[in-house]
């Protein structure tokens, strides 16, 4: 709800507090997607304000943008400022370069695997000085362990199979970390990093490595019939015939997988701010404040309804993982 209002009463109150003179030293920009106005930051990299600009503030792509600057709230039209992000030489390889200079996206990942690990390490102190003194936990170390264990015993043993202990510490790692940087995009003047495709696309990646790897050292020479069909029940020319036409199959099966893991998360965590800001562009569509009530309310019962997307998208991308590697750990049975 705060969120939603804050979102509302800053559209809706821009045009009509922002001048029209814009200082002439200033290197302006023009966004004709969304009608901004936007200046960039001073050479020297110090925190400015933007000057005065024309027309609706847009304040929600930012949520799911990449940048090389953080936002911060001000008192004065358009009601944010703008941090820049050092930037680094490039690393040359061969003929290419490659810019590890830090982006919003990369400072919000860092800030979740930091949540996360204060998360979890503090709650894991908190329940073992608690099972010590009183032989239970409590507050919000019972809150937590509760999450874990249910991801545990629920999520992680039942589809990974036997022997699945090992893969629950990274089960545990990719849901608060997901949850981390899905929460972290709701938060005003937040940004969610799982909004970028690169960023579900590396998490895709890290899973579908893992899976192959559990597949290698559960089946071991037998992994390959994970590649090449390969069934020794037919007869031998239709072994032959479906080797040919299955193997594409089911290399396009190992493909599809952590495709899908990708777009999922990036697309259900894009969507609800493309949709907040829809709703919210309703008042400039009508040019009403008499229905201000109406995209607000609806706006947030998106936001709430973005708030269990986040945790439904973390526990979901979670869960394929456990089922990927619990299928191709038990492949050869």
């Amino acid at each position: 709800m705060l969120r939603s209002l804050c979102f509302a009463i800053l559209l809706a109150a821009s045009p009509a507090l922002v001048s029209a003179q814009v200082d002439a030293g200033a290197r302006v920009q023009l966004d004709t997607t969304v009608g901004a106005i936007m200046v960039p930051v001073t050479a020297s990299g110090q925190a400015v304000e933007h000057p005065a600009a024309e027309g609706p503030v847009d304040i929600i792509t930012p949520h799911i943008t990449d940048s090389r600057h953080l936002e911060y709230p001000t008192f004065t039209a358009p009601f944010y400022g703008e941090i820049e992000l050092p930037q680094w030489a490039p690393i040359h390889i061969g003929s290419y370069a490659i810019d590890m200079s830090p982006t919003k996206h990369v400072v919000f990942m860092l800030a979740a695997a930091l949540m996360a690990s204060l998360l979890l390490i503090s709650a894991a102190s908190a329940s073992k000085t608690q099972h010590a003194a009183k032989g239970r936990t409590s507050g919000f170390a019972n809150g937590i362990e509760a999450m874990a264990l249910y991801l545990r015993n629920e999520v992680v043993l039942p589809n990974v199979g036997h022997h699945g202990e090992g893969y629950v510490p990274f089960a545990l790692t990719l849901f608060f970390f997901i949850l981390c940087c899905n929460l972290l995009g709701m938060i005003p003047y937040g940004s969610t990093a799982t909004g970028n495709i690169s960023v579900t696309a590396t998490l895709a990646i890290i899973t579908a490595i893992v899976v192959e790897v559990a597949g290698i050292r559960a089946n071991g020479i037998g992994y390959l019939s994970t590649i090449f069909y390969w069934n020794k029940d037919l007869p031998i020319v239709m072994r032959v015939i479906m080797f040919v036409v299955m193997t594409p199959v089911e290399m396009v099966g190992k493909i599809s997988k952590p495709f899908a893991l990708l777009i999922r998360l990036f697309a259900n965590m894009t969507a609800g701010h493309i949709l907040l800001l829809a709703l919210i562009g309703l008042i400039f569509a009508f040019k009403s404040w008499a229905v201000v009530g109406i995209p607000l309310a609806m706006a947030t019962a998106i936001s709430i309804l973005e708030l269990f997307v986040a945790f439904l998208q973390a526990f979901i991308f979670t869960l394929l993982a456990c089922v990927f590697i619990g299928q191709i750990r038990e492949s050869h049975h």
